[in-house]
């Protein structure tokens, strides 16, 4: 499952891709784990001499894993360096289907978190599903019994659709599947998240074993939250969008509690709902909150059949905007327009200053689609799942904000280096946890190597050189790189080099995953 982004900042970088690459540099030399790859076989219980193929089949990283749970020592190939000691784990959709009805989009899957524990020289993999009421439920009824991203339960008779609706309002028939991301607290819990904040779900890293619902502590209410909150060991910051007076809320959470406070609120500039805020990103000094055209709707989240938007609205005559908040004092700084603008994740943020050490502007990168709302269409599964070879990945970029502090109303959006270094395509970014905040030269990330459907390797980007280094292996999918085919394989690689260092095989193909967390040997 593990596939590496051959692209790591020194020594040493790791991925899953239903192939795992790994980087050396943990810390001082940065350690890359890109996540998963999956080359074109069935998705089986575990085998290790093996694998049956079937060319009709389609790739198995858009199969569901086979069985609940499984854990195995793998056979490394080369040298697993003996500092290496700790857990990857990685989390996203690995169950699309219940019973014989299959999901339609690769965000509704219910969550599969996968480990690779390192130590001695050793790689302990496995996976298991976590637990959330969504899947037991689904299990027990065989059938959806909440509300996943595109995926509705289907009703006997009217009124009980009316009492589903009923349930939507008070935000119990959303779902818990926490298939999106999976963090490390302060305090050494691990959580896994997913955008309602219900999805918010505590995990053993050692077994993955689901240990029940993070509640949160305060009264601040609300149905969602960011998928990816900033997460460092002295805090945790996230926004809350406010679907009833457009805005959002600004929260910071201290390590050892589970008590949100209020940093600050920032309201919509424009729009009937906040704009989708799957992740933003902070300075130093400063939180950084994104406006997108692609706002809420509360009319697409009450249907029974998704629409191409699912969730979401497209307003470009709302504009676009970026919000910065002090996060000292919770004051809102600037808010500017910038150019429309689609991005699912952003990547880093740091302050611009003049010779007197004063801040002048913000840039804050992130991965951009050309303002095309397309590329949420593209993950349906059916599309995912049946390439026929023709070029219909949308084109994607490192998109860079500037945003001026000197009360200029509109601020900048370009690319950061030319698209074409990296195959127009761009996702999943992870950086040196080292410079979150701060000014950056390096990120990992999954580029293209056209033609393709779904971004096909792993980048190393240098935004100061402008250039970017690509590792591809054909039929393979890699997941995001993380910093620090039908079977996958870890791939571990040298991070400056992307010469091979170490691979070990998976005795099973396991599903495309989205994010992932290292989690430090104690």
């Amino acid at each position: 499952m593990l596939d590496f982004d051959q692209s790591c900042h020194r020594k040493h970088g790791f991925s899953l891709e239903n192939k795992l690459v790994f980087s050396r540099k943990l810390y001082k030399q940065a350690l890359t784990i890109a996540r998963v790859v999956s080359p074109s076989q069935l998705a089986i219980v575990p085998s290790p001499d093996k694998e049956p193929v079937d060319p009709d089949q389609n790739h198995v990283a858009w199969t569901s894993v086979k069985q609940e749970r499984w854990e195995g020592e793998l056979v490394v190939q080369g040298e697993i360096p003996l500092w290496l000691k700790g857990t990857y784990l990685r989390n996203g959709p690995g169950l699309w289907h219940i019973e014989d009805y299959n999901f339609r989009h690769l965000f509704d899957g219910y969550a599969t978190l996968v480990k690779l524990n390192f130590e001695d020289g050793r790689l302990i993999a496995g996976h298991r599903q976590i637990e959330s009421e969504a899947y037991k439920a689904a299990k027990k009824n065989k059938k959806i019994c909440f509300r996943e991203f595109s995926e509705v339960p289907k009703h006997e008779n009217f009124m009980a659709y009316v009492g589903d609706l009923s349930k939507l309002l008070s935000g119990s028939s959303l779902t818990d599947n926490a298939n999106t991301g999976v963090v490390k607290l302060g305090d050494g819990r691990v959580v896994c998240l997913t955008e309602t904040q219900k999805g918010s779900l505590v995990i053993d890293p050692n077994s993955l074993e689901t240990l029940g619902r993070f509640e949160y502590s305060d009264s601040l209410g609300g149905l969602i939250h960011s998928a990816h909150p900033i997460v460092t060991d002295a805090e945790f910051l996230t926004l809350l969008p406010d679907l009833l007076k457009p805005g959002y809320l600004v929260v910071r959470m201290e390590p050892g509690t589970n008590e949100r406070k209020v940093i600050g609120r920032v309201n919509c500039s424009g729009g009937p709902a906040p704009g989708w805020v799957h992740s933003f990103p902070v300075t130093q000094h400063y939180v950084v909150v994104p406006e997108m055209p692609l706002r809420y709707c509360a009319q697409n989240l009450l249907r029974a059949e998704p629409t191409p938007l699912y969730k979401f609205q497209w307003h470009p005559q709302s504009k676009a905007f970026l919000h910065v908040m002090c996060k000292a004092s919770g004051k809102v700084v600037t808010s500017v327009e910038v150019p429309l603008f689609v991005t699912f994740h952003f990547i880093n943020a740091y302050e611009e200053e003049d010779e007197d050490g004063r801040v002048t502007s913000i840039i804050a990168d992130c991965c951009e689609h050309h303002a095309d709302t397309s590329i949420l269409d593209q993950l349906r599964l059916k599309n995912l799942r049946f390439f026929k070879g023709e070029d219909v990945l949308p084109d994607a970029r490192v998109g860079r904000f500037k945003i001026p502090l000197d009360g200029s109303r509109n601020g900048k959006l370009e690319a950061a280096l030319d698209a074409d270094e990296h195959g127009r395509g761009m996702d999943m970014c992870s950086i040196n946890p080292a410079y979150l905040g701060k000014k950056y030269r390096y990120a990992y990330a999954c580029g293209a190597q056209r033609p393709c459907h779904f971004p096909n390797t792993l980048t190393k980007l240098d935004f100061v050189e402008k250039k970017a280094k690509n590792w591809y292996d054909e039929g393979a999918v890699p997941s995001e790189p993380f910093f620090k085919n039908g079977g996958g394989y870890a791939l571990l690689l040298d991070g400056s080099t992307f010469k091979e260092i170490a691979r070990a095989k998976l005795p099973y193909g396991l599903p495309y995953g989205l994010h992932g967390c290292w989690v430090p040997k104690k």
